[in-house]
């Protein structure tokens, strides 16, 4: 299923309730009736066909519009890779640490202390990660994007700022963890060594959200390097032609 503009907005979440997220990250918030995918963006001041685009990528794993997505703004990707990052640190990882704890807690003993620790290794390393990409990688490319800018509407050798010098999307592409790695091995203590729990409704809890989590870490990386890298890098090599 494709959404269009004229999809139901509340057909988005009867499709795919992982699109919940989505919709949040946005800044739209439930209640929205009848309304069509069109009419709620408008009244959010959403820009629909980037929302489209983006739901579609996350709802359906073959639908990756690659041409379109670069077509928008690097602000407007950058913007929303920051939302989700927001969404990563500050709801769904606190949530899941939760779980994890009240399963120990419930089980009083250190057999489950190692998915704890696993758990906390990971939360350290996607922050570090986050943040090297909020400090660093999106600074540097909105700056890519508003020298080109400059450059194309003067038409004449600027100074090029202090960061372009510095860095380079390229580089950044190349030194991009897989930070999906680590959930895939905590997945497996969980599911082939972790002994047994008498709570098992809340383990298969903690194992769903992070299958969730997974994908869209995936669906985030998928952007990340299918569309902000490449139209950042076609800048780079813009700006390295005339100066």
């Amino acid at each position: 299923m494709i959404f269009t503009e004229n999809t139901k907005m509340a057909d988005l979440i009867h499709a795919n309730y992982l699109l919940l997220s989505v919709i949040n990250r946005f800044g739209i918030k439930l209640g929205f009736g009848e309304k069509s995918v069109r009419q709620v963006c408008d009244e959010e001041g959403v820009d629909t066909g980037f929302f489209l685009e983006i739901a579609n990528a996350f709802h359906d794993k073959d639908y990756f519009p690659q041409k379109q997505l670069q077509t928008y703004s690097v602000k407007q990707i950058v913007d929303y890779l920051k939302t989700t990052h927001n969404y990563y640190l500050n709801e769904k990882v606190p949530e899941i640490e939760e779980l994890i704890d009240k399963m120990i807690l419930k089980q009083e003993g250190r057999s489950l202390d190692l998915v704890r620790d696993f758990f906390g290794q990971y939360r350290h390393e996607l922050a570090a990660h986050i943040r090297h990409e909020d400090e660093l990688v999106f600074p540097y490319a909105l700056e890519v994007e508003a020298f080109y800018k400059r450059l194309r509407e003067r038409g004449e050798v600027l100074e090029v700022p202090s960061i372009v010098k510095k860095f380079s999307m390229k580089k950044f592409s190349k030194e991009h963890e897989n930070i999906e790695d680590k959930l895939y091995d905590l997945k497996n203590i969980l599911i082939k060594y972790t002994p047994p729990v008498d709570d098992h409704a809340l383990v298969n809890h903690i194992l769903f959200d992070l299958f969730s989590l997974e994908k869209d870490l995936n669906d985030h990386s998928r952007i990340e390097d299918k569309i902000m890298v490449p139209k950042v890098v076609e800048m780079e090599k813009a700006i390295a032609s005339v100066i």
